[in-house]
């Protein structure tokens, strides 16, 4: 067995706590092993005056890091899964995804609830998934471009900027934040992202040694759930900042997805669901996607890409 494992992340606060996660998991699993810690600038780390769906979000926070895979630099990489990309490089594969924290958007604000947030209120996200969903139900609020880490997120709050911010649930719970979470947003308002809460880990796939160190962190029920979202974000052809959302759930071996593809201005919101056996996650999410692109996703999205 290996006795040393070199794991690359990024180096924002989020991403090492996960990164720290994982190495204190296979180094409590297996007796004599260490785990160091690479931090790896990306793409999406250096771009923080742009919005990500305009710099073409595909694979922006995981690039760098997959390189230095390739390079031999690192064994692994973990991401937040929301993140990464649907293809990869024909060396490397994520087999692994870890259990799911809480998907949802979680409603910043220092007290007021969604409901009750003024006229004209200004919404911190650099998300159009989320904001298309907010702007569907309150078109009077104003979407301000929110970039940077989480601790930057809470400075520019604090800074009155705006009146209230949308971030993933699960990285403030991660962080130990929970206490600053005026509400957690229902999925029937705002639907997650997808792969949202879970974290992945992605190897190289001629390292079986690595390999099966790692099986052991799956979470089967994670494992289908984003297996079923991603194959709706293929599908789709859609990046992690484009206005799509899918999330499902599986109750014993039934699984039940549902999905959406928004305009930018959430003027329009294409709505669908699928179901049945947790064995056709894929094709449930594939089905979730041709019923999205039967009512017009593709010209939605095209519109976002400018294409």
């Amino acid at each position: 067995m290996k006795n040393k494992i070199v794991l690359g992340t990024r180096g924002s606060k989020l991403a090492v706590w996960q990164a720290e996660w994982v190495k204190a998991r296979l180094e409590g699993l297996y007796k004599g092993l260490t785990v160091e810690l690479l931090k790896i600038k990306t793409t999406g780390d250096k771009i923080l005056d742009v919005p990500l769906a305009k710099v073409g979000g595909k694979g922006l926070f995981v690039k760098e890091i997959e390189e230095a895979m390739l390079r031999g630099e690192i064994d692994i990489a973990v991401h937040s899964m929301k993140d990464v990309p649907v293809a990869f490089p024909p060396e490397l594969h994520l087999p692994v995804i870890c259990e799911r924290e809480d998907p949802r958007d979680a409603l910043i604000s220092g007290g007021m609830k969604f409901a009750d947030l003024p006229h004209g209120a200004k919404i911190g996200t650099s998300s159009l998934r989320r904001s298309c969903q907010l702007l569907s139900i309150r078109p009077d609020l104003q979407i301000v471009q929110l970039r940077g880490n989480l601790e930057t997120r809470f400075r520019k709050l604090g800074e009155k900027e705006f009146d209230a911010m949308i971030l993933a649930a699960a990285g403030v719970k991660r962080l130990g934040w929970q206490e600053r979470i005026t509400e957690c947003i229902p999925a029937e308002i705002s639907l997650p992202a997808i792969g949202q809460g879970a974290i992945g880990i992605e190897c190289r796939k001629d390292d079986a040694e690595t390999n099966k160190m790692i099986a052991a962190l799956n979470h089967d029920e994670t494992h289908i759930c984003v297996t079923a979202e991603r194959a709706c974000l293929t599908k789709l052809e859609g990046g992690c900042q484009v206005p799509i959302a899918a999330h499902a759930v599986l109750d014993g071996k039934r699984l039940s997805m549902r999905g959406l593809v928004g305009s930018v201005d959430g003027k329009t919101i294409l709505r669908s669901a699928a179901e049945g056996s947790a064995a056709d996650a894929e094709a449930i999410g594939l089905r979730l996607a041709e019923d999205l692109l039967s009512k017009g996703a593709d010209r939605i999205l095209s519109e976002v890409y400018g294409k």
